[in-house]
């Protein structure tokens, strides 16, 4: 392929949550644009069915057994990412989970679940990658939220919280190394056909999302990917701050 149709060649991306769904598509879309490639998340069957896809079709792959709420194992994903990838130009925060439920009657459980995931573990992986690409002078770090990060919803009102958390964090930083050649995306999707309504713990909440998905056409987690390949394939002058994608029958 020649270096138009693989604008990221030279480039180290670090994905979280590369599982399934966004995280593995992104790692995918990465890895296709010519980018080396360190995978991240808890399930190591599924990495490394994953690596060795990613392998076949050349491209240079580093497994790490990573769980986000565990800052020293963000640091150290960080840290193996840039000794055997030999740096770090692309972040993508993609881990996450969404337990919707109602607050009245809620298993406390589950939100503890969802602001150590989605806000904390976020946290962790910027904090450990953020400084390396200050001092490089360069860097993307892209961080999937959520519609729910912009329209509070009844039933879904912790899992609000934490995106509506993750957008504050994003603008936070970006104000604050955006003068220094790091820029920070945040792509916010509205449904997509992923696997994160199957852990939802409240039955009713379960069930609802399962109607919503089944009365439109939602995303797939390949479209996704394409919105953070834009993010981070632009001129280096170019910072593309905020994506908000929704299905075309999602109302809000």
């Amino acid at each position: 392929m020649t270096e138009r149709s693989q604008p990221l060649t030279g480039k180290v991306a670090l994905v979280t949550g590369a599982s399934s769904g966004i995280g593995a598509a992104t790692a995918i879309a990465l890895a296709e644009a010519g980018a080396a490639v360190a995978i991240g998340a808890r399930r190591r069957d599924r990495l490394d069915a994953l690596s060795a896809t990613l392998s076949d079709r050349g491209a240079r792959v580093v497994t790490l057994d990573l769980d986000v709420t565990d800052e020293q194992a963000c640091t150290s994903a960080v840290a193996r990412t840039r000794e055997e990838l030999g740096g770090l130009d692309v972040l993508v925060n993609n881990a996450g989970v969404m337990l919707l439920g109602t607050i009245v009657g809620a298993d406390t459980d589950d939100w503890r679940r969802m602001i150590s995931t989605n806000v904390l573990g976020l946290m962790y992986t910027t904090h450990a990658a953020i400084d390396g690409m200050v001092a490089q002078g360069s860097g993307d770090i892209v961080n999937i939220s959520s519609v729910a990060g912009r329209t509070a919803r009844k039933g879904a009102g912790v899992y609000n919280a934490s995106k509506w958390a993750v957008n504050a964090f994003s603008e936070s930083l970006r104000q604050e190394v955006t003068g220094r050649g790091v820029r920070i995306g945040l792509v916010e999707p509205g449904a997509v056909a992923t696997e994160l309504t199957s852990h939802i713990t409240q039955p009713d909440a379960k069930a609802a999302a399962a109607r919503t998905a089944a009365d439109m056409r939602t995303l797939q987690a390949e479209d996704i990917a394409r919105a953070v390949l834009y993010l981070v394939t632009q001129p280096p002058h170019v910072a593309v701050n905020e994506v908000l994608v929704r299905p075309t029958d999602q109302e809000r």
